[in-house]
């Protein structure tokens, strides 16, 4: 007798800032299944439009990258992390007279 097991994940992360009445915000949500796992990200910086990336990482393991019908360059979340926690410090600092 053969077994087939199949599975379904799925998870959502959002942040948003405020700092001077300026709101920065990011979101990632991801789903994976035997097929692979997708990955869309939004993200905004003050004054700024809405950046919106779609990966596709097939179980293949070939990836593919949609914004628009382009091609980027797919960025690590940490990278993101650490610039919002460097601009996070950068405006603390202004505030507190150091920078």
């Amino acid at each position: 007798m053969s077994s087939q097991y199949t599975f379904q994940s799925s998870s959502y992360k959002s942040s948003s800032s405020t700092v001077d009445g300026r709101t920065t915000s990011y979101t990632e949500s991801s789903h994976s299944d035997p097929s692979g796992t997708t990955i869309h990200r939004t993200s905004q910086q003050p004054g700024q439009k809405p950046t919106n990336e779609t990966v596709h990482l097939p179980a293949s393991g070939s990836e593919g990258v949609q914004d628009g019908g382009t091609r980027q360059r797919i960025e690590d979340v940490t990278d993101k992390d650490r610039e919002y926690e460097e601009n996070m410090e950068d405006e603390y600092a202004k505030r507190e007279g150091g920078a």
